[in-house]
């Protein structure tokens, strides 16, 4: 499933950007439900080093999809478009 870089998640990457937070100390305030907005539930993963989160599709599917700090900054940026998700 393509995960289509909307203004919620592009304002939760730039969030995440803004933060200007490096992994360990992310790790440090990891919570799988930092970021709620939207279609989109998520927040850090320690054990993954990543960005995981829910994408609800207007289908009512849930996807799954994760990201590194550096695509945060790529998706807050504009220069990332889409991700790719699999089914919850």
């Amino acid at each position: 499933m393509v995960i289509p870089i909307e203004q919620e998640l592009k304002a939760i990457c730039q969030e995440i950007f803004d933060k200007a937070l490096g992994l360990p100390e992310w790790s440090k305030i990891e919570s799988g439900d930092m970021f709620q907005q939207g279609n989109f539930i998520g927040g850090f993963d320690a054990d993954e080093q990543e960005f995981c989160f829910s994408y609800f599709a207007t289908n009512k599917n849930e996807y799954w999809f994760q990201f590194s700090l550096e695509t945060a900054e790529e998706i807050s940026q504009g220069i990332r478009l889409v991700l790719v998700g699999r089914p919850a």
